[in-house]
Order: structure tokens, then C-alpha cells, then sequence
């Protein structure tokens, strides 16, 4: 099939993909289209998920991809990346939801299970018959993770004990696997630990009164003697370098979902100026409109650009923390500017849900802040560059 082209995509990036990805994409793309754009704003509103789409989100038949468990295809990196634009650039909530679910929850069995795990848990994770969550941030910081994790695990005969408390977990609140970082107490290493739904000790409270990700049901989580079985610590996550690695391959999926954001967001400011009329005529027709709009594209373009032969890194090889980290703090720092200038192209019409374009503005604040922050992921750059760790 040939795709129709994505407002925004100057350079025809799309045409990369195989016509195989293109059908892939345009099955995403309808789906997104039909079934979620209708529901984004009033979920976004009332901060509720839409749990009748997950079903519907099953059947695509692309939460599996890549992973031999699901009997799927193995998607090219280029084709991950555009499905998370194509999310993000819809919703940003629902794309969200399905990073958390795919990249995070999946990947860390996928990465760090036994063959018997990933049996065990992804083929219905791949169907989302059952839904998947990642518990790695904790209440009294973020940034510091890797040294300053304070949940415990303590073995204990044929079990493991945890204790602690996480926040900020996506899907947290109803996910059925959570994915659950601790440290042990015996060798102080970092290991990964599946916490089944209705284990006794796990308790999650949903997070309130968020402006951005509204329709995400992030969690506070609580871990109080909860007792998990030996068989549901990952066999290969022995320690943070482990975790570590399940970061750098999403933190490249925000970078795309910024890209998916900023081509919302010039889609939406465009058509906006070609139809409002100030001074009777369009207010396309004048020149710091038209500065506006370019400018927002130029973002979209550079970051698109950058992301694409992140891809390509990816698929042959060469990827390291670096190019990761770079494209994250770049493309959500342009997209920062990019939906700051599409709401002020709007005016006041840009601050309202109908107009389209504030949920994005609001959204856009999570993502630049998830997956590591600007200032961390520039501290992940300027040691690779220079040879020296300017870490605290």
C-alpha cells in the first residue's frame, strides 16, 4: 500500500520504510485515527484511560513485534520509531501507555528473562491480554537511580521479600505485571523482579491533579513485605548495568514520540492559520505567521532527521548511550519550542481543548522530563565527547 504522507514530513523520511512497515504503519494510523482521536480530549480531560481500546490495540498485532515469543514480525528500528510518532503525534497519553507496556515492561523480560519467562509472560503481553508496567522511579528522586535505590529485596527460602515504594508508574494502577527494580540486600546489586497484580504487600494509589499525561494512570506504589517467587526474578537482570540497558533502547522511543508531538503540533497550527481571518484575509498570509509555522517545522525536520539515523544505528550495530541520549534531550527540547510557538500562532484559542493544540503543550512537559532529563542526558553526552564524567 502506499501511505498517505504525513503533514510535515518535508524530506519524505516515511518513504524509508519497506512497503511491508508501510502496511504496518497505515493499519496504526487508522486505528488511531477511528478509534482513539475521537476520545484523546475528553479522557485527557477527566483523566481517565480508555480500557474498551485495549483489546482494540491488541488486535493490530504490534504490541509482539520483534519479539520471538509472539510469533511476530522483527520490525526494522525505523519502524518502532515511526509507530511511537505515529502514537504521539494522535496522543501522547495512549502513546505513553504503550511504551511503558512494549519498550519497558516487555523489553525488560524480553532482555533480561529466561527463555522460560519470556515464554511464560509475553505471548499474552504481545495479544495485551495482559498489560505490563515498569517500577524503577522512586518517591525521593529520579536522577540518582543508580546509586540511590532504596527498595529492598531480601531472599528468603524459595522467594524474594521487597520493600519500598516507587512513583510515577505508568499503567501502575492496573497493570497486570509490574516490573519492579530493588536492590539486594545480600551483594547490593540491582535485580529486576516480576510482582504479579493482587500480590499481598504491592499497593498502588493512582497519582492526582497531573497537568500533562492526564489519561496515563501513573502510580504511587507501595511494597510491604510483598513476596515474590524465585522464579519471577529476572534470571539476567543482575544489575543496574542491566536496567540500564532497557533505558537507552526506549530512551530512544521519546526522542520519535517529540517528533510525533511536533508534527501534531505544525499540523494543527497550520490548518489553524489557513482558516482564521484577521484584517479579512487568512492569518497564513502573514509573514511572522508564516515565521511561525517554519520555525515549528524546521524543529520537526532537524529532529525527524536526527531520529531516522538513530534507527539506522540502531539496526546495524553502532548504537551506544550517547546517540540515545542525545536525540532525547535535543528532540524534546525543540519540541518544547515547537509547541510553544503553535499555541502562540493560536493566541487565546491555544489555551482551550477545542483548538487542539493544549493538550499537546501540556503533554510535551512529561515527555521532556521521562526516560532522563535534559540535564542528565547532556551529562551521558559530554562524557562520551570528552572522556571525563561530570557527574555529581
Amino acid at each position: 500500500m502506499t501511505l498517505d504522507a504525513i503533514p510535515g514530513d518535508l524530506y519524505h523520511m516515511q518513504d524509508l520504510l519497506a512497503p511491508r512497515e508501510q502496511e504496518i504503519l497505515g493499519r496504526v494510523r487508522d486505528f488511531l485515527s477511528t478509534e482513539v482521536a475521537p476520545l484523546a480530549d475528553e479522557h485527557w480531560a477527566k483523566a481517565e484511560f480508555p480500557f474498551a481500546l485495549i483489546p482494540k490495540f491488541g488486535e493490530l498485532n504490534v504490541a509482539g513485534l520483534g519479539f520471538e515469543e509472539c510469533g511476530g514480525e522483527t520490525p526494522s528500528s525505523l519502524l518502532t520509531g515511526f509507530l511511537a510518532l505515529e502514537m504521539a503525534r494522535c496522543d501522547p497519553s495512549m502513546s505513553t501507555f504503550f511504551g511503558v507496556h512494549t519498550g519497558l515492561a516487555m523489553g525488560s523480560i524480553g532482555a533480561c528473562g529466561s527463555p522460560e519467562q519470556r515464554e511464560r509472560w509475553l505471548p499474552e503481553m504481545g495479544r495485551m491480554d495482559k498489560i505490563g508496567a515498569f517500577a524503577l522511579t522512586e518517591p525521593h528522586g529520579g536522577s540518582d537511580v543508580a546509586l540511590g535505590l532504596r527498595t529492598t529485596a531480601r531472599r528468603d527460602g524459595g522467594a524474594w521479600v521487597l520493600n519500598g515504594a516507587k512513583r510515577w508508574i505508568g499503567n501502575g494502577t492496573f497493570a497486570d505485571y509490574i516490573v519492579v527494580w530493588a536492590r539486594d540486600e545480600d551483594d547490593g546489586q540491582v535485580k529486576g523482579f516480576v510482582v504479579e497484580k493482587g500480590t499481598p504487600g504491592f499497593a498502588a494509589t493512582r497519582i492526582e491533579n497531573k497537568i500533562a499525561l492526564r489519561t496515563v494512570q501513573n502510580a504511587d506504589i507501595v511494597l510491604s513485605d510483598c513476596r515474590v517467587p524465585e522464579e519471577n526474578r529476572l534470571a539476567a537482570a543482575g544489575s543496574f548495568k542491566d536496567t540500564a540497558g532497557i533505558l537507552r533502547r526506549t530512551r530512544s522511543g521519546v526522542a520519535w514520540q517529540a517528533v510525533g508531538v511536533m508534527l501534531a503540533a505544525y499540523e494543527i497550527a497550520r490548518e489553524y492559520a489557513v482558516q482564521r481571518e484577521q484584517f479579512g484575509r487568512p492569518i497564513a498570509e502573514f509573514q511572522l505567521v508564516q515565521d511561525l509555522l517554519v520555525k515549528i517545522l524546521g524543529n520537526a525536520t532537524s529532529s525527524l532527521g536526527m531520529v531516522v539515523r538513530l534507527a539506522q544505528l540502531q539496526d546495524s550495530g553502532q548504537y551506544r548511550d550517547e546517540h540515545s541520549a542525545l536525540a532525547k534531550a535535543h528532540c524534546t527540547t525543540r519540541m518544547r519550542e515547537a509547541v510553544g510557538w503553535a499555541r502562540e500562532l493560536m493566541a487565546g484559542n491555544g489555551i482551550v481543548l477545542d483548538y487542539g493544540i493544549g493538550r499537546f503543550v501540556a503533554d510535551a512537559e512529561a515527555l521532556y522530563s521521562y526516560e532522563g532529563t535534559r540535564e542528565i542526558n547532556t551529562l551521558i553526552v559530554g562524557r562520551a565527547v570528552t572522556g571525563h564524567g561530570a557527574f555529581v
